[in-house]
């Protein structure tokens, strides 16, 4: 996905709580920069995870350079996108 990179992880220890995770790096940007897209992120999650989210697996979102310039909604649609996509291969 452009703004970010999604990381799945099946933790397999019978839990089935989800688990998330956000970094960014100082390639995106100063620390404004950067606080911004963790704040995006952990906003995109709290919306989308509930529902979409792999139950039972650790969940990480890497913040890419130009993640802020992309509008909300789209993030949103890119993050169901790659949750989908992480589902269908975590079930093969």
């Amino acid at each position: 996905m452009p703004g970010f990179v999604l990381l799945v992880r099946q933790r397999g220890d019978g839990d089935d709580a989800l688990g998330i995770g956000y970094t960014v790096s100082k390639k995106v940007g100063n620390a404004v920069t950067r606080n911004r897209m963790k704040r995006r992120l952990r906003e995109l999650c709290r919306a989308a995870l509930p529902e979409s989210g792999i139950v039972g697996a650790d969940h990480v979102l890497i913040g890419r350079p130009g993640g802020n310039d992309i509008v909300f909604a789209e993030l949103g649609e890119h993050l169901d996108s790659a949750l989908k996509r992480a589902a269908k291969k975590l079930a093969q």
